[in-house]
């Protein structure tokens, strides 16, 4: 089976980390179960030139190397890699980040996960002027089986894989979005994902 998986918020705490970061920066203080807005420009009312400085910071690699797991994120897909899965972590940040988001990866034992940087927001969203290394052209080419993703905003890159389930890493601000179709199932943690992707396997006959 093929996996995708978002790396912020799913596979580490990045909105918990913004949170002190917009604190530092602009003394803004929003507790990270007010992060109602995956747009965090929204969630902490900044001015566009302090979303810029925000994802800067947020993006300089000793930043990125200091986020916390997500409790048994690396478990379960280490789990499903020893199972002969493949696992693709496909994420928007910009390819900046890559080399910074590739060593945090294999710090943490995930050396065998493949990583995209894929523009799933807009380059507006992100760094300006920022490259990616996976194109939507090639990426609508990648087929996948399960997801695992927080953002209501990345939905839409799913919408031509019409037997995918996607498990919906439970934050603040997917909290009242409306899933696409019945394919999408709201997860507590990983190993509540680790369950209900076992579960769908055995119901589809993918799992002996």
């Amino acid at each position: 089976m093929k996996i995708y998986i978002d790396y912020d918020d799913c596979l580490c705490e990045t909105a918990k980390a913004f949170t002190h970061i917009a604190k530092k920066l602009f003394g803004i203080d929003v507790p990270y179960e007010k992060v109602r807005f995956f747009n965090l420009q929204d969630s902490f009312s900044l001015t566009d030139s302090e979303y810029e400085q925000l994802m800067i910071e947020g993006h300089r690699p000793e930043i990125l190397m200091s986020y916390e797991e997500t409790p048994g994120a690396c478990r379960v897909i280490n789990e499903w890699i020893d199972e002969n899965h493949e696992v693709y972590i496909i994420t928007g940040r910009p390819y900046s980040a890559y080399d910074a988001s590739r060593k945090w990866l294999d710090e943490h034992g995930l050396k065998r996960a493949k990583l995209f940087c894929l523009n799933k927001y807009g380059r507006d969203s992100f760094i300006k002027n920022s490259d990616f290394n996976l194109g939507l052209e090639e990426y609508y080419q990648m087929h996948f089986d399960y997801a695992v993703e927080d953002s209501p905003a990345a939905f839409r890159f799913f919408g031509h894989l019409l037997d995918l389930k996607v498990m919906v890493f439970d934050r603040p601000w997917n909290r009242e979005c409306e899933f696409p179709n019945d394919n999408y199932r709201r997860c507590m943690d990983w190993e509540a994902i680790r369950q209900q992707v076992e579960k769908q396997m055995i119901t589809s006959g993918d799992m002996i």
